[in-house]
């Protein structure tokens, strides 16, 4: 680290500079965490080479400095050189995008504008004073006057990749530039345009995508430069769904969602990079308003294979098989469960079709019950064992998700999922008691198959199949024995109350609990007011 500071200060000419540089680079290309006894040296190194960018060297010389900042930005501790704003003005003009009258002006080395954008990358993603410094300079009016010109080809790819990049890190961090990208840059119809463009998108009509989705994967660059779009295209609609929206909106959002309908259909070059777009592409449908949502079953999907009721359902399938897989895996289910049960569950609330589809394929009409609703490899098996999960965000959404898919009937779900496993849901809609959900559903069809209604009597409620047949452990106790044991259990219960170790409970009137002695407090009060009356 030393030589490479000592070359920098004594000069010695571009080519010695750079040679020092590039060896600094090939060691540290792959270095994430560095040395705290190296620090200052480090800092030094950020400054000196900041200066020689000052200086103007040649474009190989000034790729190879960039470089070098871009692998020191990766360590928080050294970014004073580079969060002045003579030092983030430096690389936001070698990133072309000063806002100026020449701020259009094409770098001539693309080389120079790509290291230059990488290094903004970092910067801003660790500085907070750069976050600052880029909304001063209007970075993101920078970038978006650039994307105006994606479908220019004499346009680097890699240069759009990280103007996408850069915007998603500013529009994510602070929330001013996500607001007036929203607001002031048209944000929504100039990404829009710039996905479309990368897939390549033809129109049959009205929200109608040409073509056969299953002809060609999509290339890796276009898999991810699709998703850098979608990215920043998240943070744009962030929030969107929950407000008031004009008729020209109306027609951007569901021009968007026939986009992301396609997106879905679409393979890429591997599972995993299938899977990652999928994962994006589901991300941001949580974000469009449900009502634009119907164009993911729309009955005039080219090239759609699944009908159902007259509607094309292979998205709404990719949906729920892309579920499916997340479930199996098993991990990180917040992150990577919650968004496609989310989409699924307000799709279903609104969107009949789609929610009679997918009923039939999660709850079909019970037959067998003579294992417990979590038990089996079923969607539906799986699903309700996710009811009683750790997360309570992953227990909620996917409880929500049965419960809608139910019409919100109480008896359907307990029919379904057995009242311990619904408990938790029931007690949060104050339904412990019976009763409805407060959405709106058509009349309820009867779905009982004629093997449920023969035993429909024997399943246990509290686990919803029927149960072995057991032993009555009172059998053979005397009357006075069977009176110990059941003031042995009270008296365990009174002990557990009194250490505060549980608290017993009750279903209270409008089916939400509440602790058991307001009732005896009631009852209390209530004879009291007898006895005075009296």
């Amino acid at each position: 680290m030393e030589r490479e500071v000592a070359a920098v200060e004594q000069g010695g000419g571009e080519a010695d500079l750079e040679q020092r540089l590039r060896a600094f680079n090939r060691q540290n290309s792959q270095t994430f965490k560095f040395d705290l006894k190296e620090q200052e040296e480090r800092k030094k190194l950020c400054d000196e080479v900041l200066k020689e960018l000052q200086k103007e060297p040649g474009p190989s010389c000034q790729i190879t400095c960039l470089e070098t900042i871009r692998i020191l930005s990766r360590d928080k501790t050294v970014l004073a050189p580079l969060t002045t704003r003579p030092g983030m003005l430096l690389l936001i003009k070698l990133a072309g995008l000063e806002h100026t009258q020449s701020s259009r002006k094409e770098t001539s080395h693309f080389g120079i504008t790509v290291e230059a954008l990488k290094c903004l990358c970092n910067v801003v993603f660790n500085s907070e004073m750069a976050q600052q410094l880029s909304m001063d300079f209007k970075v993101a009016i920078g970038i978006c006057e650039r994307l105006k010109m994606h479908r220019d080809k004499n346009l680097a790819h890699e240069v759009k990749f990280f103007d996408l990049r850069l915007l998603f890190l500013l529009s994510a961090l602070r929330m001013d530039i996500r607001t007036r990208l929203k607001d002031d840059l048209q944000g929504l119809q100039l990404l829009t345009d710039v996905l479309e463009n990368k897939l390549d998108i033809q129109w049959s009509e009205k929200y109608v995508v040409a073509g056969n989705f299953r002809s060609h994967p999509l290339s890796d660059v276009q898999t991810d430069f699709a998703i850098e779009a979608l990215k920043v295209l998240f943070n744009v609609t962030y929030d969107c769904s929950q407000k008031q929206i004009d008729e020209d909106l109306v027609h951007r959002y569901r021009y968007l969602t026939a986009i992301l309908c396609h997106s879905l259909l679409l393979n890429t070059q591997s599972e995993n990079k299938t899977e990652e777009f999928h994962s994006h592409t589901i991300n941001l449908l949580n974000n469009i308003p449900v009502s634009s949502l119907d164009l993911l079953f729309s009955p005039s999907i080219e090239c759609g294979t699944i009908d159902y009721n007259g509607k094309k359902m292979d998205a709404v399938e990719v949906l729920l098989a892309f579920m499916e897989k997340r479930i199996d895996r098993g991990t990180n289910l917040k992150e990577g469960l919650t968004p496609v049960l989310s989409v699924l569950t307000e799709c279903s609330r609104i969107h009949k079709d789609m929610r009679k589809y997918i009923r039939s394929r999660v709850l079909p009409p019970l037959k067998d019950v003579t294992n417990r609703p979590e038990v089996g490899t079923t969607l539906r098996n799986k699903l309700v064992r996710l009811m009683t999960h750790i997360d309570t965000g992953v227990k909620h959404t996917a409880a929500e998700f049965l419960f809608v898919l139910c019409k919100e009937s109480v008896d359907c779900l307990l029919k379904y999922a057995g009242y311990g496993n619904a408990a938790g849901l029931l007690a949060a809609h104050g339904l412990l008691a019976g009763g409805r959900g407060n959405g709106v559903y058509s009349d309820d069809e009867d779905t009982d198959t004629e093997e449920y209604k023969c035993v429909k009597s024997f399943i246990n409620p509290i686990t919803g199949h029927i149960e072995d047949p057991k032993p009555n452990p009172m059998d053979g106790m005397t009357d006075e024995q069977k009176e110990y044991e059941a003031m042995k259990l009270v008296n365990m219960f009174d002990k557990l109350s009194r250490e505060q170790i549980i608290k017993p409970m009750r279903v209270k009137a409008d089916g939400t609990m509440g602790p058991l002695e307001e009732a005896a407090n009631e009852c209390i009060s209530d004879h009291d007011s007898s006895s005075d009356s009296d």
